[in-house]
């Protein structure tokens, strides 16, 4: 009795005071668990049967690529507060047989009969967070077959039939998607289709219920035996042009049947010796780039994660950047993009210097070179070849845009809302142009092999996580779950792409862990603190060693699993 007492007072101490402790007998005291070790395939997603179905399509002889597909397909499903095949998907895929990286931007455009006069003609000064506005064409679905065509085995059917089963035998609702789904409701509930499809005896399911999905499962079926000509060209897409149509929106059957993903290459910059890898924009990748040249000549390691001189150099690296993510990162196909510079060892040296090592900046300026918070799932698979796969894939705010078509059982993505409406910016709307993108997939190689794939899902949480697991694993010498574990730094409030501007700093989130000292000296350097619970992002990772072993790492705020076999 005596011991259990103890116990329990140990527990009630540790939230008393704010530390998240684990009593592991070995590894950094804020490890939730060991990293999960196999050498025939791994997966790691945010949830376990996702990360199940992964393991059995690597089983029956699927590519790394065939798991990812499958594993995100019955995410789709589980997982509508983050994702699904009405959304926009990335990927980085190691490629085993001719040793690189191939990048993968399945994202989609703006309408084209949506023109940009249109926001002014109706007094709005952004695009709406919901409903037909921010509705740009779902890409994930072509995504799927631009990666199974050029690294896929097993056939389409094989993969979507989990989704499949799982849509109309019903699966369990697991605890964080419940809380979201839940959260949702009161904002989406209005819009057509929604209730129908998400909101089964008139709520959304608790933690435990089991949710079917009939309408996705018929959907799926079409997309397995017809392949993507059904979503882009059949009667998918015309019942979404249809939907749109009586609803006041713009994306038209046109728009999806002239839909393309564009294979990218890769870009990198060199970390302490590690080659750290990321997607041009549209994306926000390269912010996590600009942010680690900028730390790369402080020492790091010797200063301490938990010290405020780190905390304090790394959100000012942060707020850098990101007043150039603010300004240059848009579509290519329409902007000569500087990202060889921004991403330059240069450019970093100069950038750096603007940081007052005792002071907090209210502002920063974009630098000159030549020329919000959402919703999304991560996963990473790897083979018994040695193919490894960094995917993401998000419908961007909560569950979308709550427009919810017909009997097609998903809901498309609110991603336009993320376009500028100043004339003249890199991100300014424009009919049949990509948004500026939150969601980054990431890869390390070190001396032209694989390292480490990994992610960390949260809209602007992104970069600067890539960052904090880069320095984690580099500066500090985490393992590669320590490194997700551990308590994170996260500054808000930067200028964004889509017009907002800083102007008063911002203020920085310190998770569980950080402790009152340095919280208190940081506050004197002049950073706002606030306590938040729940922005800091979803994190999963695979790291192979030099034995051709795998390492999986799965986030503990998150409802995941990381296994292999």
């Amino acid at each position: 009795m005596l011991a259990v007492t103890a116990i329990s007072l140990a527990g009630t101490l540790s939230v008393a005071v704010g530390v998240q402790a684990y009593d592991r007998i070995n590894g950094e005291g804020f490890a939730s668990r060991s990293p999960v070790l196999a050498t025939g395939g791994m997966a790691a997603t945010s949830q376990p049967l996702a990360t199940q179905v992964a393991l059995d399509i690597l089983k029956k002889g699927g590519s790394a690529v065939d798991a990812a597909i499958a594993a995100n397909a019955v995410q789709g499903l589980m997982e509508p507060t983050g994702n699904g095949i009405g959304g926009d998907l990335f990927a980085i895929v190691w490629s085993a047989e001719d040793k690189k990286l191939h990048g993968l931007n399945a994202s989609g455009r703006s309408p084209k009969s949506l023109l940009f006069r249109y926001f002014a003609d109706n007094n709005l000064e952004k695009i709406p967070s919901h409903g037909p506005l921010p509705v740009s064409v779902p890409g994930a679905v072509d995504g799927w077959f631009e990666l199974h065509g050029k690294f896929g085995r097993l056939p389409m059917k094989d993969l979507l039939a989990p989704a499949i089963h799982y849509a109309n035998s019903g699966f369990p609702v697991t605890q964080l998607v419940a809380y979201y789904w839940n959260r949702s409701v009161p904002v989406l509930e209005k819009y057509p289709g929604f209730r129908e499809t998400y909101m089964p005896d008139g709520r959304a399911p608790r933690e435990g219920d089991i949710f079917r999905n009939p309408r996705l499962a018929n959907t799926l079926q079409k997309i397995a035996d017809d392949g993507r000509d059904a979503f882009y060209k059949g009667d998918i897409a015309r019942e979404i042009d249809r939907y749109m149509n009586a609803n006041g929106g713009f994306l038209s059957y046109d728009d999806l049947a002239s839909h393309k993903s564009e294979w990218v290459e890769p870009v990198s910059t060199n970390y302490r010796g590690y080659d750290v890898w990321e997607l041009p924009p549209n994306g926000q990748g390269i912010a996590a780039l600009q942010i680690l040249n900028i730390l790369e000549d402080y020492d790091l390691a010797e200063l301490g994660r938990l010290s405020p001189e780190y905390i304090h150099l790394f959100t000012e690296a942060k707020k850098l950047a990101f007043e150039d993510r603010a300004k240059y990162y848009a579509d290519p196909e329409f902007n000569t993009l500087p990202v060889k510079e921004l991403i330059s060892k240069s450019y970093a040296d100069k950038r750096r210097k603007l940081i007052n090592p005792e002071r907090a900046a209210k502002r920063y300026d974009a630098g000159t070179v030549a020329l919000r918070h959402g919703d999304t799932i991560y996963l990473t698979t790897a083979d018994k070849d040695g193919n490894m796969v960094s995917l993401i894939q998000s419908n961007y705010r909560g569950m979308g845009s709550g427009m919810t078509p017909g009997e097609l059982g998903f809901i498309l993505q609110d991603r336009g809302e993320m376009f500028s409406l100043r004339e003249g910016h890199f991100n300014q709307y424009q009919p049949g142009k990509r948004p500026f993108h939150t969601i980054i997939p990431a890869f390390v190689t070190k001396d032209g092999k694989p390292w480490l794939s990994f992610g960390v899902m949260g809209g602007a949480t992104q970069p600067q996580m890539h960052a904090q697991v880069i320095i984690n694993m580099v500066d500090f010498g985490m393992n590669v779950q320590e490194a997700g574990d551990a308590p994170r730094i996260l500054h808000t409030g930067s200028s964004q792409p889509t017009d907002e501007l800083m102007e008063d700093g911002g203020y920085l989130s310190l998770e569980d862990g950080f402790p009152m000292e340095t919280r208190r000296k940081l506050v004197q350097m002049g950073h706002q603190i606030r306590f938040e619970s729940g922005p800091y992002g979803g994190y999963q990772a695979i790291l192979k060693d030099a034995n051709g072993v795998y390492h999986g790492a799965s986030e503990s705020r998150k409802d995941g699993q990381a296994a292999g076999y």
